[in-house]
């Protein structure tokens, strides 16, 4: 299957998607950031000197969002309906889990979109609580279910 971000002559060109059906479309997007125990912690107690780590970091990621045509050089701007961002405390990393929900009513799909939002938020969080841990890990970022457009719904395994 051929990329469809190439020309015939393999040069990147933004795809043209006039001619695609205007359907309801969903992403979500998951990844996590794992931390020190210490920093863990901090967040979970609300410790954290600059603040609201999860709520900022739940900001940043809807505002991420937002941004994705002006961060991805051949993503579509497109009118965005909702983003939710999800993130949770997760004591067994120890760390956050990140879920943004993306949706929109269009001619292509959102995947960037809620990819953008659970790194923008994972980043989110590592800028907040660097100053106490620089070794944090942000991961297993992906797209987790896609629905909507002519390819259909697919959802990882």
């Amino acid at each position: 299957m051929p990329l469809t971000h190439f020309d015939a002559q393999g040069q990147a060109h933004m795809v043209d998607v006039s001619e695609k059906e205007v359907t309801d479309r969903v992403a979500v997007a998951a990844g996590h950031i794992k931390m020190a125990q210490d920093t863990y912690d901090l967040i979970s107690e609300g410790r954290a000197k600059k603040g609201d780590v999860l709520g900022v970091a739940r900001l940043a990621g809807i505002m991420g969002a937002k941004k994705t045509p002006d961060l991805i050089p051949l993503c579509h701007p497109l009118p965005v309906t909702k983003v939710s961002v999800e993130l949770t405390l997760d004591p067994d990393l120890p760390g956050v889990q990140v879920q943004a929900t993306v949706k929109t009513s269009g001619q292509t799909g959102v995947e960037m979109e809620a990819l953008t939002a659970v790194s923008t938020a994972a980043l989110t969080v590592y800028d907040m609580t660097k100053a106490v841990d620089k070794a944090m890990e942000i991961g297993g970022i992906r797209v987790s279910l896609k629905d909507g457009g002519k390819s259909g719904r697919y959802e990882a395994k």
